[in-house]
Parts: C-alpha cells; structure tokens; sequence
C-alpha cells in the first residue's frame, strides 16, 4: 500500500482500535483461478497490545475456502472515509489552487491462512465474537439461546479462519498534509455535511500531530 511519511499509522493501539470499531474485513488471496475476495468479519487476538492473530469464519460452501488453507493472505479493514470538497479548504479563497479528494482510514493485515475445522473450535470463537458485538444491547444474545440442534447445524455449515498477522500497514490519510486552516475548513465541512465520524477523526489526526 502506497503511503505516505505524513499519512502513516504505526501505532499497535489505533490499528488495533480501528479493526475493533470497523472488523468487517475483505480476505484477498490467490486461489486457483486467481485473485479471490470475502468480506467476513474479524476479531482480532493479542489486544490490548499488537494483534497477533485474526480471526473469524467463512461458510463451508463458500469456493473460496479451497486452497485457503495455508495460503498467504491480505485482510484490509476499512474505518471512516469520505470526499472531502475544494470550497472545505481556506487556501480556495487565497489563490484557488485546490482540488477534490478523498480521507479516510484503513489497516491491511499480512499473513497466512489456517483453515480450522473443529467444532469446539468454532463454538468458541462465536460465542467470542458474539459476545464482543453483543456488549452494548440491553439483553445480550448468547450461543446458549439458540437450540443445541440448531446450533450444531449451522456450526456444521461454517469453518474457522485464522489468519496469523506477520505484518500490519496502517494509512490514515485525514488531511494531515494541509495547513491547520484548511484541516478546520475540512473538519467543519464533514461535520455539517453528515460525515460527523470522518469529521472527528480529521480532527484526532490533527491534534496528534501537535
């Protein structure tokens, strides 16, 4: 991924913050057809501190899990993103010489692919990830709701991802090369354009590099 000085993320905790707040991952890997994509949802492992492994599952029909096994593989989580208009910046009414473009946020996650099929396994990453998506509702949902029959029916219906993360690039491109009047115009444009998450990431970046 093609990032520059002032647009690079290294920091373990906001890759892992943003995978945690954005998980709906696309799998890239090379199958043997070619390139092959799934969106699936990931949780990441070893947090708080670097994320060692991804992990998640794919439904057992699914082609893509031929050959997965063992294969290298790229997960890119995408955060918040949006156009970002000429009028936003203050240097279009010095000299005009603005153009559109686009902020946003991403972490790619480098690694290989194990394929795990074990129904033990599986029932404990669910109820994991469930658990995680679930904390905020009143009345959590729970594995144990469902009936033992049902449950061990769609278990049998999926198998495991787990991507060990050999290496994790992060690009979070939010204005931080204009100057500070622009990044206000920017930050004030998204938030009254409805892009109020995107607004206050830009406005996060901003003081970050202060």
């Amino acid at each position: 991924m093609y990032t520059p000085r002032a647009f690079r993320q290294d920091d373990p905790a906001a890759l892992a913050g943003l995978v945690g707040a954005f998980p709906l991952a696309t799998l890239v890997s090379v199958g043997p057809g070619g390139l092959v994509a799934s969106h699936l949802p990931l949780r990441a492992v070893g947090v708080p501190g670097p994320i060692t492994h991804l992990r998640g599952h794919l439904a057992r029909a699914n082609p893509h899990v031929d050959g997965l096994d063992g294969a290298a593989a790229l997960a890119v989580f995408t955060g918040p993103a949006g156009y970002v208009s000429p009028s936003a910046y203050a240097q279009k009414a010095t000299d005009g010489a603005v153009v559109p473009t686009w902020d946003y946020a991403v972490v790619h996650a480098h690694g290989q692919v194990r394929i795990v099929d074990d129904v033990a396994w599986l029932r404990a990453e669910v109820a994991a990830a469930t658990a995680t998506h679930e904390a905020s509702r009143a009345a959590p949902w729970s594995v144990d709701d469902a009936p033992p029959a049902y449950l061990e029916r769609m278990l049998g219906a999926i198998v495991g991802v787990e991507l060990a993360v050999a290496r994790l690039d992060g690009k979070w491109k939010l204005s931080q090369n204009r100057s500070d009047a622009d990044r206000a115009g920017v930050v004030a444009d998204l938030a009254a354009t409805g892009a109020a998450e995107l607004s206050a990431w830009v406005a996060r970046a901003a003081e970050e590099r202060r």
